[in-house]
């Protein structure tokens, strides 16, 4: 009996070891993107990319509203509580996105995780008081603050829900 189970085992030993290595494409495979929701529950479906998003802020005026559902990822987040973040759009150019009734805000480390906004899209005038007043958030010194003197045409983004990604390994 002692025989048959030390057979057994050795066995068992060698077939596990003989197990191929897992390349790169196959670990990858294998992550598994999660989603914290922040604010309004929204499903994942239905999302533009920030190409797409980006034409369609091209073709707005200022005051002009859509609803609007895409997917992007995070540049900045405010560092004094994160109530505000910006992504960027096509081209290099970015969004502002501020959070429904200050309801909700993102970690404040956040940044470069993809996310999937819901809301509201409008293109803006920031007035110089608020941009000095996001600059001062963002962490920036009185130097920089006092740059700040003229108005700014935005690509504004009022969120009700957002999604976080998170990647978990399986």
């Amino acid at each position: 009996m002692k025989k048959i189970l030390t057979v057994t085992f050795i066995i068992c030993a060698f077939l596990s070891s003989c197990k191929p290595k897992e390349t790169k494409a196959e670990t990858a495979t294998k992550e598994k993107t999660t989603y914290v929701t922040f604010g309004d529950k929204i499903a994942t479906d239905g999302a533009i990319t920030k190409d797409e998003m980006y034409k369609k802020y091209e073709n707005m005026l200022v005051s002009d509203t859509i609803d609007v559902k895409f997917t992007t990822e995070i540049s900045k987040v405010c560092q004094k509580k994160g109530c505000w973040i910006t992504v960027p759009l096509a081209d290099g150019k970015e969004s502002f996105v501020k959070f429904k009734d200050y309801g909700f805000f993102l970690p404040m480390n956040a940044g470069g995780n993809k996310v999937i906004l819901n809301g509201k899209a409008f293109k803006s005038v920031t007035s110089v008081k608020e941009l000095q007043h996001y600059a001062e958030d963002a962490g920036k010194s009185a130097e920089e603050i006092a740059k700040i003197t003229e108005p700014k045409s935005t690509f504004s983004f009022l969120a009700d829900g957002v999604l976080l990604a998170t990647t978990i390994d399986e």
